[in-house]
C-alpha cells in the first residue's frame, strides 16, 4: 500500500469536512426553525417545541380526561423544572429531546423529525419508544412519561376526574367545623 500523499490527505479531509458540514446543514434544516417562545430559562425554542409535541401526544385533550397536556403547558413545567437541576441533567435532557426529535429519521428511516410527523404518526412513533430494544430509548420514553403524568394529575383541574379531593391538610384548613 502506497502512502497517502499530502496533496490526497487535504483533498480527503477537505471533503470529509464539507460532507460533514453538509450533513449538520441537512439536519438543522430538516429540523427546521421553531416559533420563539418567551421566558424559557433552559428549553430551546425547538426543544420546547418537542417536548410540547410529546406533552400533546402522551396527554392529548379529549382523552381519557376533558383536558390534555397543552392546557397546562407541561412542556414550560418542563423546562422550569430542568432550571433547577445540574447542568449534566439539563443537558441530558436536551440530548434526550434530540434523539426524539430526529427518531424518525434515525430509528425509523423516514426524512423527517417528530415535531413534523402527524398527531397519528407521533403517537405510533412515541409509543414504540416505550417498548422499544434499545434501552435509551425506553428510559428517554419512561422519564419523560413520569414526569409528564405527575405534573399533569397534580393539576387541580384533574382532581375531579381521578376522585381526588386535594391534599388532606388544605381540605382540613377550609373545613375546621369538621374535625373532631
Amino acid at each position: 500500500m502506497t502512502p497517502l500523499s499530502r496533496r490526497r490527505f487535504l483533498v480527503l479531509s477537505s471533503g470529509a469536512a464539507a460532507l460533514a458540514v453538509g450533513a449538520v446543514a441537512g439536519l438543522a434544516w430538516m429540523r427546521g426553525s421553531a416559533p420563539d417562545v418567551a421566558g424559557l430559562r433552559v428549553l430551546s425554542a425547538q426543544h420546547y417545541r418537542t417536548m410540547a409535541a410529546v406533552a400533546r401526544t402522551h396527554i392529548p385533550q379529549g382523552g381519557a380526561f376533558p383536558q390534555g397536556a397543552a392546557d397546562f403547558d407541561l412542556a414550560r413545567m418542563f423546562d422550569g423544572y430542568l432550571a433547577d437541576q445540574p447542568e449534566a441533567d439539563q443537558r441530558d435532557a436536551g440530548i434526550a429531546l434530540d434523539l426524539l426529535e430526529f427518531g424518525p429519521l434515525l430509528f425509523d428511516h423516514h426524512a423527517t423529525t417528530f415535531s413534523n410527523l402527524t398527531p397519528e404518526q407521533q403517537l405510533a412513533h412515541w409509543s414504540a419508544w416505550g417498548t422499544a430494544t434499545a434501552q435509551t430509548r425506553r428510559e428517554i420514553f419512561w422519564s419523560f412519561s413520569r414526569f409528564l403524568g405527575l405534573t399533569f394529575y397534580d393539576q387541580q383541574a384533574v382532581w375531579p376526574h381521578i376522585g381526588y379531593a386535594g391534599p388532606s391538610f388544605a381540605r382540613l384548613a377550609t373545613r375546621p367545623a369538621e374535625l373532631p
